[in-house]
């Protein structure tokens, strides 16, 4: 079992090995680095790796979105039904879209959040459907 921190050692184990804890740990490991892993020193303003990964032209939002699109896929391993799958993939869908914009996109990515969104909606989930979260 892993205690929680602010940090996270990635594990590269074949993904059913990890615990369900584990993966939701792994998930918002994911989701901090991609949204809110810096700041912008003196201020409270958060933004993570998908904004300055966006920056590159072409290819940046392509390994944001295949990033984000992993996150759906662990939650679609760990069984949620499908109406919030589709939920996850429009957050990601969206803020792959719109975040393709040159500058305003990045920008976009910054406010909306989509990893973030979509492990909260997938911890709320798992909350809610009376398993034995944070347990197993």
């Amino acid at each position: 079992m892993m205690a929680r921190t602010d940090t996270y050692e990635f594990d590269f184990r074949a993904g059913d090995t990890l615990s369900r804890r584990q993966r939701i740990e792994r998930l918002e490991w994911l989701a901090r680095l991609l949204d809110t892993a810096l700041v912008v020193p003196g201020t409270k303003f958060r933004f993570g790796a998908d904004a300055i990964i966006g920056l590159v032209p072409g290819i940046g939002d392509m390994i944001t979105t295949a990033l984000s699109a992993w996150i759906v896929y662990e939650a679609h391993k760990l069984r949620v039904p499908r109406r919030l799958l589709v939920r996850m993939i429009a957050n990601v869908a969206i803020d792959g879209m719109v975040g393709a914009v040159p500058l305003a996109g990045d920008v976009f990515d910054v406010m909306w959040r989509a990893n973030q969104r979509n492990v909260r909606l997938l911890r709320q989930h798992l909350a809610g459907e009376g398993s034995h979260w944070p347990g197993t």
